[in-house]
């Protein structure tokens, strides 16, 4: 059975049917970048229990359904225009981005393209430099073109190295230029508002796999968390060589998070069972009267 990560995926939004469902299709590890929650947050406070989430009791319930979880730590940028609350975050993020299992600063970049969001993602850009991580670059859903030339931009401007960098949210407008200039070019599969999986296909057919990232970006909309299995699915039915298939779907993300020097292959393949009868904090992923899901060595299936 193919393996597959999704390196884009709001978990925190999702329910255990759909990790479930994502260990049955193959995904042995995700990566959950912070982002906006729907509607702003008007307290420090609130993000710090939500950051604390990221890297605790989300890293454990993934780990209770077979399932390897990362994240990455940032301020976003919709969320940047309040200066006040964002001042206090920029203070608050260096608590967090050595914890274990972060793999790089970010979401970051534009939303509406503001002096604010510009200020804040040049800070974190260099918070990234002092730590020692690769970014992940949201670009805008408007004037799409102009906010990822112009993150790109800036990224050079702070001198990082375009290896380090993952731009991601991209369409067939933006990703030449991105793949021309040595960044990591990631693709949201996402229901009519992002890149369909047909689409996908024909930038792969086109660009080739080298550099090119596939991710689902499932969250609290209507979105998909198997959109990576089924576009790999699609991929193979359209002709695509497996090996190219591996590359976009798995091998990439790999080789540019496990730059942090929090993600190694080995962390899912020499995983421990599953064991649901375990807690954190006294917390289980059970309710009362449910039978937990206890694997021995030989109850393993290798993906």
């Amino acid at each position: 059975m193919a393996k597959y990560i999704d390196p884009h995926i709001h978990l925190v939004s999702r329910t255990t049917d759909d990790y479930e469902a994502m260990q049955k299709a193959g995904i042995v590890a995700t990566i959950e970048p912070a982002f906006w929650l729907g509607q702003p947050r008007t307290e420090v406070g609130s993000f710090k229990d939500y950051f604390s989430t990221l890297v605790g009791w989300e890293r454990f319930r993934a780990s209770q359904f077979g399932i390897v979880h990362y994240c990455t730590m940032g301020l976003n940028s919709k969320e940047a225009n309040n200066i006040a609350l964002a001042e206090q975050v920029m203070e608050l993020l260096p608590l967090y981005v050595g914890k274990e299992g972060v793999v790089a600063i970010g979401e970051i970049g534009y939303d509406d393209q503001t002096e604010a969001e510009d200020r804040f993602y040049r800070e974190q850009l260099e918070l990234a430099k002092d730590v020692d991580l690769p970014v992940l670059i949201h670009t805008p859903h408007r004037d799409k073109k102009k906010g990822t030339y112009r993150s790109m931009d800036v990224a050079e401007e702070h001198g990082m190295d375009p290896g380090w960098v993952i731009v991601d949210h991209n369409n067939e407008e933006t990703v030449k230029e991105v793949l021309d200039r040595g960044y990591w070019a990631g693709f949201t599969i996402y229901p009519h508002t992002k890149m369909g999986s047909e689409r996908m296909v024909e930038i792969v057919k086109q660009y080739g796999p080298e550099r090119i990232i596939v991710n689902s970006a499932a969250d609290w909309g209507i979105s998909d968390p198997l959109a990576v299995p089924k576009t790999a699915d699609l991929m193979r039915k359209m002709g695509i060589p497996e090996e190219h298939v591996e590359l976009v779907t798995y091998r990439n993300a790999l080789t540019a998070f496990s730059l942090s020097g929090q993600m190694d292959e080995n962390d899912w393949l020499s995983a421990p069972p599953i064991d649901q009868t375990k807690k954190l904090g006294g917390n289980s992923v059970l309710r009362g009267g449910q039978v937990p899901r206890v694997e021995g060595p030989s109850d393993r299936v290798e993906n």
